[in-house]
């Protein structure tokens, strides 16, 4: 019962949250402004410069919802992961709850206004999440349908605001694509509004290009996307590349350009992103490197000696679920074929097995059940 649940929460997640930001347009271009670049600053790692920016934000706005948004938007990235940090999970969620309250004193209970839909949606949305990894399942539930209603609505407001692309586009596509990957969830399908994964995608690409706010978040789930579902790094990379070049100092958006370059076979160009992200010695952020240091041995080097100790090496560190959990199971896909090069059978069986329990990238479950249906 509790894996059932699980699953149809992280089902929930995925249509109603928007694991980072999503602030607000405001009618004010010089605020706006002001919100577009302290947020820039948060995604570039500069949390310094945010923390000046937000001042003027809530000198200018008292008391408004975004505030609140851009002070939990900014501890999301700048404690990753947070909900590891028990002191810093509290204030988050007591962050959030200060965003909600403000999002009724400002536009009144069930509002309809697009702003409020948006900060409503944003504010339960971080709030599931948070539940969900600290494995307060009730509660994550509540959160999430909270988040889906604000969603249903933002379905109906792109025309008003282009930033609804980006949940409207996620919404289409993954209303599709998971109860296929997650056949258990699909008895309570009947509930959801359907979707259309092409124009989902097409949304979705919309928001990267129209989307201030939300261009971020599209861009690095259309890479994701690309990766995990479609197998084709080679789109991959239009978007992630973006990633990189619009904040070149933030890691996780590294780790998914660095792992689009590698996939799409562009080891040179990957050998740069990999140095940077060697920096991190601590946190999750050694699966990565370490993970994409053996593909490079293992596919452009030849040397499976080496592949196998950064594999190996990568494997020490638990991964996060959110952004680490795929490099596990490509680590042990990596052990699965040096395995069997070296004529151990049983062992790479073994290998893809580990792999497949834990992975969702379409490209590694088709090659590890390629390999153990022979």
């Amino acid at each position: 019962m509790k894996k059932t649940l699980y699953s149809i929460l992280l089902f929930l997640f995925y249509l109603t949250v928007p694991p980072t930001a999503q602030a607000q347009l405001l009618n004010d271009p010089a605020g706006m402004k002001l919100i577009q670049e302290s947020i820039d600053h948060i995604y570039n790692y500069d949390f310094e410069e945010a923390n000046k920016i937000s001042q003027q934000v809530r000198a200018r706005y008292p008391n408004h919802p975004v505030t609140h948004l851009l002070k939990a938007f900014q501890m999301y990235w700048q404690y990753l992961p947070i909900q590891n940090n028990k002191a810093k999970s509290q204030e988050y969620i007591a962050t959030l709850n200060q965003c909600l309250a403000a999002v009724d004193k400002q536009y009144g209970r069930e509002s309809t206004n697009p702003e409020a839909v948006f900060f409503t949606m944003a504010a339960h949305g971080f709030r599931a999440l948070m539940y969900n990894y600290q494995r307060e399942l009730i509660k994550a539930a509540t959160e999430a349908k909270s988040a889906y209603n604000a969603l249903m609505a933002g379905m109906k407001l792109t025309d008003k605001n282009p930033e609804f692309f980006f949940t409207t586009g996620m919404y289409n596509y993954y209303v599709e694509v998971y109860p296929n990957d997650h056949p258990i969830v699909k008895p309570v399908m009947f509930f959801f509004k359907s979707g259309n994964k092409a124009l989902g995608i097409k949304q979705v690409d919309t928001a990267t290009r129209v989307g201030v706010i939300t261009r971020a978040e599209a861009s690095y789930y259309l890479a994701r996307i690309y990766l995990e579902q479609e197998s084709r790094p080679d789109q991959a990379t239009v978007y992630s590349s973006k990633l990189n070049s619009w904040y070149p100092q933030n890691p996780v958006y590294k780790m998914v350009y660095a792992e689009s370059l590698i996939q799409a076979g562009r080891y040179d160009e990957a050998t740069d992103e990999i140095n940077f992200l060697k920096r991190y010695t601590g946190g999750f952020y050694p699966i990565a490197w370490r993970t994409f240091q053996g593909l490079v041995e293992e596919k452009k080097e030849k040397d499976d000696a080496q592949a196998q100790r950064e594999y190996l090496a990568a494997l020490r560190t638990p991964y996060d679920e959110q952004f680490t959990r795929e490099y596990h199971a490509m680590a042990y896909a990596g052990l699965a074929r040096i395995a069997d090069r070296a004529g151990n059978k049983s062992q790479a069986r073994d290998y893809y097995k580990k792999s497949l329990d834990i992975t969702y990238y379409k490209s590694i479950i088709k090659e590890a059940k390629g390999y153990l249906n022979k």
